[in-house]
């Protein structure tokens, strides 16, 4: 069969890397995929948002299955338009991607639902919204409705940086995503991020991953779209897990299909497990990243059957199978990020890489047949162990040998589970 995978960043790579070792899948595509892509997959110049040239493409290549690594396409409605084109897809519907595309669509759906989750209050001008922090003045998270890169969210310190946010976000740079902000209280305990695949009715969760979002060690500085993640997650306990699925995944899935908007793809619930228990942070509509880079590593079962199972809505009885051990991915960032970076620096040591590390690709493209640096997050470099100190120590021996200018990254990813163990 002929798979195309939407997108060109590190999620993208992990998933084109996992497809290509089906046996069922003959050829793979990625639009607009990047040099790491490239060694993998046939890589096509079309943009992930150019919808009508997606379906043109996968009509002329007779794709059998399209994969959508991001949410902006997803959000816009490229599940719906390839539904009408007859063409399969991995992804949910538009209505459906507004669990992810609208955090006051989110917060209203769990509400309803009854799905633990931060008290908040939503906004449409900063008066209003000032005016509340100064009558709220405890910790708070700040974010803008829409999409925004994973950088539309601040976890507030003081009253001060609250202010400053939401002047922020009503300022406009965040477009239309930035016309409504929500404000909610600040949860404190371990995030977690459960990721699992859902053909409508059936749920069948992956393994439990921790994101690092602070760009700085400690978790400090401003958020990022993720500078690294591991898995499992060692107090991530079945009770847990059955509190999730019982209070979280199911209600918001049966809520979905009782609006009419039955959710099929992956579903990633963001997680605070709090001394109350667990609560939703954000709900995506696609793979996290860079928690799928760890996760690909550890899957046993061949994902391009669970993808079709589940655009065929037949995932009931179905089975995911691991390797054991854990798996951890730390992000080589450009300097300056989540700030103004530079781009175009030579990327050297890419060939050295040690046997049994993973370097994808997130933010790469070739200059002079060079690879260079082309975005904030540059690669993901993964390695799966016996456990979790085996996996770091697999992965930041694998870093000491690459580098570019202005490169750094955090040296804390998974240090948070080790005491855990």
């Amino acid at each position: 069969m002929r798979v195309l995978v939407v997108g060109g960043g590190g999620r993208e790579h992990a998933l084109v890397w996992k497809i290509a070792q089906s046996p069922g899948v003959t050829e793979i595509y990625c639009a607009p995929g990047n040099p790491g892509i490239a060694r993998l997959a046939s890589c096509v110049p079309i943009n992930a948002n150019d919808v009508a040239g997606l379906i043109g493409f996968a009509r002329q290549a007779a794709i059998d299955l399209t994969v959508v690594g991001l949410e902006a396409p997803l959000v816009a409605g490229i599940g719906d338009a390839f539904q009408e084109a007859g063409l399969p897809i991995f992804g949910p519907s538009r209505a459906a991607a507004r669990l992810e595309g609208s955090k006051v669509f989110a917060k209203e759906v769990m509400l309803r639902a009854g799905i633990p989750t931060a008290h908040h209050a939503t906004f449409t001008a900063a008066g209003a919204a000032l005016a509340y922090l100064e009558a709220h003045p405890g910790p708070v998270v700040v974010k803008a409705d829409g999409l925004a890169a994973g950088k539309g969210v601040v976890v507030a310190e003081d009253p001060a940086t609250a202010q400053d946010a939401v002047r922020d976000m009503f300022s406009g740079r965040f477009g239309a995503a930035g016309a409504r902000v929500v404000i909610e209280e600040r949860l404190e305990g371990e995030e977690v991020s459960i990721l699992a695949l859902c053909d409508g009715e059936t749920l069948l969760p992956l393994l439990p991953s921790q994101d690092h979002k602070r760009v700085g060690e400690g978790d400090t500085g401003p958020n990022t779209g993720g500078m690294g993640a591991y898995a499992p997650v060692p107090f991530y306990t079945p009770a847990i897990a059955g509190q999730v699925e019982e209070a979280i995944l199911r209600p918001v899935i049966q809520a979905m299909a009782a609006a009419g908007h039955p959710y099929r793809g992956v579903l990633y619930a963001g997680l605070m497990l709090t001394r109350e228990g667990p609560k939703v942070l954000e709900f995506n509509c696609r793979f996290g990243d860079p928690e799928t880079q760890p996760l690909v590593l550890l899957l046993k079962s061949d994902l391009v059957e669970l993808m079709l199972a589940t655009v065929r809505g037949e995932l009931a009885g179905k089975e995911v199978e691991w390797y054991p051990g854990a798996a951890a991915g730390v992000v080589l960032a450009a300097g300056g990020y989540p700030g103004p970076y530079r781009k175009g620096e030579p990327i050297i040591g890419l060939e050295e890489v040690p046997a049994g590390v993973e370097v994808f690709h997130a933010g790469t493209a070739l200059a002079d047949n060079r690879v260079v640096t082309a975005g904030g997050r540059v690669l993901c470099v993964t390695a799966r162990g016996e456990d979790l100190p085996a996996a770091l120590a697999r992965v930041y021996a694998g870093i000491r040998g690459i580098h570019f200018p202005g490169m750094h990254y955090r040296r804390d990813i998974g240090r948070r589970a080790l005491p855990a163990r």
